[in-house]
């Protein structure tokens, strides 16, 4: 979820037939194509009656340090056990973001799981196509499998009673236009991150959305890889400092809409670098959405280095990586070394899919640990990355 996105919810509307004007020389309506225009698909009997979003009035102790098992250790280096069932994988590039077809999440074995996380490790966030065997339920076990859901304390919930670690994402044709109230920039974010334990593991399964070309992307980014683009002397300074992560935002946002806050706001102060326990590489631990404040250091050096980190994330293409959804597409990310961020723009068709994400270890930095870039260039005979920008170059493109 995006730090304060406050949407409103409604009921789907019910279906009509849109009639093509009589001059119209295509015989086929359902084949006219409208530059930038999809037919908002209406449908009277929705499916998914018992996951569209309430705000239970619940009230939750704050969150207390729980022990965590790191399942991607356990997964073959090749993740031969995940990938033996696959009909095709690809890499959307070479910093994140791995398409795997013929593989079903709902039958995996506790084998293909640890593969799973594994290769969410290495490779940030994994799309999966047309999972429509992978129910909620599914959704949930596969996330505890992994270690203890994460219960969000400001966003909705499935009607379903019993669903409360599940986070709903529903918007439709009556929803408030969000794109006006925030920066694009600061729409990139980790989940959660304030908490005391931010998750690992997260998979976001879209039950209905904008058909092709409708829009409603999710983009996202690598954290191994915005470690990897500084210098060796901001990486250095950066492993020193720690930032505050709040949730103050989403709190006061809810509030003011007269919504249920069940879990009182927090800052948590985490490592801006952390290492990752799986693969070993170091990380940036920061996003626009949560990071109010940097330790130690005056308020304008604080805020410079912000700032500097904000263009890093949202701007360095190369680590970025864009994922057009289809009904019941997953995506499995891991929150620990990943930023992401919804799009707009989409309107009016609706939008509904829920999200479960499971609690990670503590964030800690291990000052031996490895760069990404640097091991994969060495095991690929890859040349090292020139970062000395005070050069010429004649750009021509």
């Amino acid at each position: 979820m995006a730090p304060s996105i406050i949407e409103t919810m409604h009921e789907p509307v019910r279906a009509y037939t849109k009639t093509l004007r009589a001059e119209s020389p295509v015989k086929n309506p359902e084949s006219a194509y409208a530059p930038g225009r999809i037919n908002v698909d209406r449908s009277e009997d929705y499916e998914h009656q018992d996951l569209l979003p309430r705000f239970p009035n619940l009230r939750w102790d704050p969150l207390v340090e729980v022990p965590y098992l790191e399942k991607g250790l356990l997964g073959h280096p090749e993740f031969k056990n995940l990938l033996e069932a696959a009909t095709d994988v690809f890499d959307y590039n070479p910093k994140i973001g791995t398409e795997i077809h013929g593989v079903n999440l709902a039958t995996l074995t506790d084998a293909q799981k640890n593969d799973l996380a594994r290769l969410i490790s290495v490779r940030g966030v994994v799309f999966f196509r047309d999972q429509k065997d992978f129910s909620i339920d599914d959704q949930r076990k596969l996330g505890q499998y992994f270690g203890t859901l994460h219960k969000h304390a400001t966003t909705s919930v499935p009607r379903r009673v019993g669903l409360e670690d599940v986070h709903v994402v529903y918007t439709d044709e009556k929803s408030k236009e969000q794109r006006a109230y925030f920066t694009p920039t600061f729409l990139w974010h980790s989940d959660v991150t304030y908490e005391i334990q931010p998750p690992s593991y997260t998979s976001l399964k879209v039950l209905t959305g904008p058909p092709r070309g409708g829009g409603g992307d999710t983009l996202w980014s690598s954290q191994y890889a915005a470690y990897d683009v500084m210098s060796s002397h901001m990486q250095k300074y950066l492993e020193q400092l720690t930032a505050l992560h709040s949730s103050e935002l989403q709190a006061e946002g809810s509030r003011a809409l007269g919504r249920p806050v069940r879990r009182e706001a927090i800052i948590t102060e985490h490592p801006i670098i952390r290492t990752h326990p799986v693969t070993g590489w170091k990380s940036l631990f920061f996003n626009p959405g949560f990071v109010k404040a940097i330790v130690g250091i005056p308020k304008t050096e604080s805020d410079a280095i912000i700032r500097y980190l904000n263009e890093v994330i949202s701007t360095t293409q190369e680590f970025h990586v864009r994922f057009q959804w289809n009904k019941n597409d997953v995506a499995y990310w891991d929150n620990r070394v990943c930023n992401h961020s919804a799009s707009y723009g989409f309107a009016p068709h609706p939008r509904h899919a829920v999200r479960v994400a499971c609690q990670a270890e503590r964030p800690v930095l291990d000052p031996s640990g490895a760069s990404q870039e640097d091991e994969l260039n060495a095991k690929y005979g890859l040349p090292q990355i020139n970062k000395d920008g005070s050069g010429i170059s004649n750009y021509n493109d």
